[in-house]
């Protein structure tokens, strides 16, 4: 996902939560979570991908 499309769905979810605090909707809620879900599953993406680029060569060594 790209820094614009993560901080778009980011903005989604954010709107979503909050109608969802102001209207207690559950189409509303099902949204926010659906919205968490792709927004926590890039998260560990990145994560992902940050560590395995700090750990590279970690167990490997050139002799």
């Amino acid at each position: 996902m790209k820094p614009k499309e993560f901080f778009d769905a980011v903005a989604r979810m954010r709107s979503k939560q909050k109608e969802f605090f102001r209207t207690k909707s559950i189409s509303a809620l099902t949204e926010s979570k659906r919205l968490e879900k792709i927004i926590d599953d890039e998260i560990a993406r990145v994560d992902n991908i940050i560590y395995k680029r700090q750990n590279t060569g970690l167990w490997h060594r050139n002799a």
